[in-house]
């Protein structure tokens, strides 16, 4: 069994009670401890973490396509271990699904999952607003050690409208992940006028909404991807 935890916000912990198998972004590991000779080994995954060949060929196929390609590593576990593994020194967020839970990311911010997260890209059709593309990728969970973490630059900001009537908006290019029972994406608010065309753009032309009774929690972190549309006439 693995568990996820973050150490001084940067880094991600998984400590192995037995046998398992973890899934990482490659060249993410930076430590490692165990008793005696290690017990982990790391093979990187030529296709995809899904089960079957035809399933790997498939999911690696959609993933280049929609620009969702993440390269991974398989961690194999023969033991009680405790691992590390960062990025560049963003932040780690770890989050721990429910039975059912998807969490929809882009491929960029992944960090690690354990192999009780099915893995797969899905269409939601609105990336032509935004860098954030026409695609995301989901882990939904398919057991109880149901274990995601997700990259951030900077601080993350948690949002929620669970149980509540808010509305959610977010610039596209600021959002890590969202959460929910299932696919729960969001609609496109655009504030586009004349103005937009003289060069009086405001810069946020466009956010994500997720409305009263999504039941959705969204991370974003404190930077912007490059992209988007700039709409202007000199």
């Amino acid at each position: 069994m693995l568990n996820f935890e973050t150490v001084n916000e940067l880094t991600l912990k998984v400590t192995c009670t037995g046998n398992d198998v973890l899934f990482v972004k490659a060249g993410a590991f930076i430590a490692g401890d165990n008793a005696g000779y290690k017990n982990y080994s790391f093979e990187k995954v030529l296709f995809g973490p899904q089960a079957g060949l035809g399933q790997a060929l498939l999911g690696s196929l959609v993933r280049r396509v929609t620009g969702e390609n993440l390269p991974l590593m398989k961690v194999t576990m023969n033991g009680d271990s405790v691992t590390y593994y960062a990025n560049y020194g963003q932040h780690v967020v770890v989050y721990h699904l429910g039975p059912g839970e998807t969490i929809s990311v882009e491929s960029e911010n992944i960090l690690a999952f354990t192999s009780d997260c099915e893995y797969n890209v899905r269409f939601i059709g609105v990336g032509v607003m935004s860098q954030k593309g026409l695609a995301t990728s989901t882990l939904t969970a398919r057991g109880k050690n149901a274990f995601v973490a997700v990259l951030s630059d900077g601080n993350p900001i948690v949002l929620s409208n669970v149980g509540s009537n808010n509305t959610v908006s977010v610039d596209p290019d600021a959002v890590i992940c969202w959460i929910a029972n299932g696919p729960c994406d969001p609609r496109v608010a655009t504030d586009v006028s004349w103005k937009t065309f003289i060069g009086q753009a405001s810069g946020e032309s466009y956010q994500f909404e997720w409305q009263p009774g999504a039941n959705v929690t969204v991370i974003i972190q404190p930077s912007e991807r490059r992209g988007g549309i700039s709409v202007s006439v000199d």
